[in-house]
């Protein structure tokens, strides 16, 4: 069968128009599917982040300088928030 050089056949143009066809459609389903991914996290109620628990009751007698050194740990590690921080403070000095 001779080759042939310049355009292409029937099939050739057939074949051409299907991987353009086929390509586009990828490309367009995947933009469709990674909007709709930042439509749904933008539409999704925050949900507040779970308090941290509190630290443990100290037991009758515990140095209040202790408790305030442990707490002040917790909020270095990064499990109080500031908030949690003052409350707990204000509860182990007794304001």
């Amino acid at each position: 069968m001779p080759q042939r050089f310049g355009r292409p056949g029937l099939l050739g143009t057939i074949a051409r128009t299907a991987v353009i066809s086929g390509t586009a459609t990828a490309v367009s389903n995947r933009v469709e599917q990674r909007d709709m991914r930042r439509r749904a996290a933008a539409q999704a109620p925050q949900m507040p982040a779970a308090p941290a628990p509190a630290p443990p009751p100290a037991p009758a007698g515990t140095n209040r300088v202790a408790q305030l050194t442990q707490l002040a740990d917790l909020k270095t590690q990064g499990l109080l928030t500031d908030e949690e921080f003052a409350t707990e403070k204000a509860r182990i000095l007794g304001s």
